[in-house]
């Protein structure tokens, strides 16, 4: 190349190099079209960040935990007193625990009757039968102007049920089951009390779920002193925790 451009007259030497130099440039242009890093004016990129919206799930699981009011500090009696049942065990609290010991009956009365809600609440609790055979949660609680209660463990330790409905107990009506409980094992308790209904779990079972028109409500003698909201155990020792209650 050197040598057939210096033995050109210098006319086409030149036109030479402009044909090189136009090839060149274009060259570079296609070049700058084609790659971004060669572009002349990159994108900008905002720095400004766009928060998620919370999460509507979150958000109303918090709305739900907070309706829920703590009937328990698991440090002390306070808000209950132990149920005056003759022959009852003693009543007790330990790590967290609201214990109560085999007795005749042994049970622990709610005191401040007016922040209870009456109607349209749920209330919930965990319990354990820790030694015994019979109901371990015999939890009594108002419906309106009535009381009732709901059963769990009792008659030899496998009655599930309200007591009473239509003058019949947690062993002989229409909300009456029969289910195993191990002792030493927690159970979560949940009642849901409304103007047509009353319901409740264990654990993730419904076990009742009472239309409520058209029924007598009521609840054995042995309980009277459990009104308006008490928890009772039957020759059971019994550990109760986690007792909560909310209005719906």
């Amino acid at each position: 190349m050197k040598k057939h451009l210096h033995s050109c007259p210098p006319s086409r030497w030149v036109s030479e190099r402009k044909r090189l130099n136009s090839l060149i440039s274009t060259a570079f242009l296609a070049l700058a079209i084609s790659c971004p890093l060669f572009a002349a004016d990159p994108p900008k990129v905002s720095k400004e960040r766009t928060p998620n919206p919370p999460s509507k799930t979150a958000g109303q699981a918090g709305q739900d935990a907070a309706k829920w009011q703590s009937l328990f500090d698991g440090r002390t009696l306070t808000g209950w007193k132990e149920t005056a049942f003759a022959g009852r065990g003693a009543v007790k609290v330990e790590n967290g625990k609201l214990i109560l010991e085999s007795g005749v009956m042994t049970g622990v009365t709610w005191t401040n009757e007016h922040d209870l809600p009456r109607m349209d609440y749920e209330i919930s609790l965990e319990a354990m039968r820790v030694d015994g055979s019979d109901f371990f949660c015999g939890l009594t609680f108002p419906v309106g102007p009535e009381p009732c209660s709901f059963i769990v463990g009792g008659w030899g330790g496998g009655v599930v049920g309200l007591s009473s409905v239509d003058n019949e107990d947690a062993a002989h009506n229409e909300t009456t089951q029969y289910l195993n409980f191990e002792n030493g094992k927690w159970f979560a308790i949940r009642v849901k009390v409304t103007k047509s209904r009353i319901e409740a779990w264990i654990d993730s079972d419904r076990v009742v779920n009472l239309e409520t028109e058209g029924k007598k409500l009521s609840i054995r003698a042995e309980v009277e002193l459990s009104k308006p909201l008490g928890i009772a155990s039957w020759s059971t020792a019994a550990a109760l925790r986690n007792i909560r209650v909310r209005r719906l």
